[in-house]
């Protein structure tokens, strides 16, 4: 990285930090999608779903978004006070 100018430097910091940001959410997702599939697909799988599993899976996502949105907005009210 010694060859890089300041600039590139930079923007090579930014992309490498946008794809961290981009792995840890897919791995979220994953994990979560798991977790949903696991709690909420309790017979075989066919071509639709029940209407309890379809419920179940709307809400355990709709559960996911709104811890994931909730701990983005108190981590980044925790960086503000922190700096």
């Amino acid at each position: 990285m010694d060859k890089f100018d300041d600039a590139t430097k930079k923007e090579l910091g930014e992309f490498l930090e946008q794809e961290q940001a981009r792995a840890r959410m897919q791995s979220s997702v994953l994990q979560y999608t798991d977790m949903c599939w696991t709690k909420c697909i309790t017979g075989s799988v066919s071509t639709r779903f029940s209407r309890g599993e379809e419920s179940c899976l709307l809400n355990c996502v709709d559960r996911f978004l709104d811890t994931s949105l909730f701990i983005v907005n108190k981590l980044e009210a925790q960086r503000k006070e922190s700096a």
